[in-house]
């Protein structure tokens, strides 16, 4: 009989699995938010990035209800976000974050990526936001095709000179917007994204990624046992010294 949560190392990357998508999340975000109060005792504020996706509800809905935390000394940032959506659209990455957590937990300031800027403009924007001071802690997911962010396999760079870029997304990772219920039809999603780079995310001092579901398997099995390569970007995480995966028992898939 299996006893959760499993725990294993895949290189650096600490791997925690268990039975249901629901504890998953709250260990998640008791790990987190454990996490923001060590960073507190011993700093003034905090800088988190943020994902925006249905995959990470459990977070991010335990994240907004521990009163414990004091959000107002940190600041947020998301990593991506779509090009060519309306202004204030409800399928937008910051419209997600601001419903799930930023409108319930009322962060010191909030950084929302803008696309109506123009994208290169809001490329060197954000750039020297994020670029102030250092990100302490990321949360993030790993799409069906290994991306983070919208870094997909065709663009990812590990070693990538910018902090912030513009992307055409790969028709899967645009897929899995449909699969994920987010748009009715591919022809719905965007084909262009503005996008933290990898770099950008691994410079952060602690990263947090949850990943249930079954959609994500495969793509969790390349990062685990797969070599490290652009083509599964988020294998990147296994050289990360602080970085935690959390799975459920349908993306866990087949063992450590």
């Amino acid at each position: 009989m299996t006893v959760y949560p499993l725990t294993s190392r895949a290189d650096r990357l600490n791997v925690k699995v268990f039975e249901t998508r629901k504890e998953m999340g709250q260990q998640a975000a008791s790990d987190v938010s454990s996490k923001i109060k060590e960073l507190l005792s011993i700093q003034e504020n905090l800088r988190m990035v943020f994902a925006s996706a249905p995959s990470q509800n459990e977070l991010l809905d335990n994240l907004a209800a521990d009163n414990s935390i004091d959000w107002s000394r940190i600041t947020v940032f998301h990593m991506d976000e779509y090009m060519d959506l309306p202004s204030g659209s409800s399928k937008s990455f910051g419209s997600f974050l601001k419903d799930k957590l930023y409108d319930r937990v009322h962060p010191r300031e909030v950084h929302l990526i803008q696309t109506t800027n123009g994208a290169e403009e809001e490329c060197d924007r954000y750039t020297k936001l994020i670029k102030e001071k250092p990100v302490d802690i990321v949360c993030l997911g790993i799409g069906e095709n290994g991306h983070i962010a919208f870094n997909d396999p065709p663009v990812a760079d590990f070693h990538d000179p910018k902090t912030m870029k513009v992307v055409t997304l790969d028709e899967a990772s645009r897929r899995q917007q449909v699969n994920d219920g987010c748009f009715s039809s591919l022809d719905e999603v965007p084909k262009e994204a503005l996008t933290l780079t990898i770099p950008a995310l691994v410079s952060a001092e602690f990263l947090y990624c949850v990943v249930p579901g079954k959609t994500k398997a495969h793509a969790v099995q390349s990062v685990l046992h797969g070599t490290i390569t652009q083509d599964c970007p988020a294998s990147v995480l296994r050289k990360h010294k602080n970085c935690t995966l959390y799975l459920d028992q349908d993306s866990f898939g087949g063992g450590c």
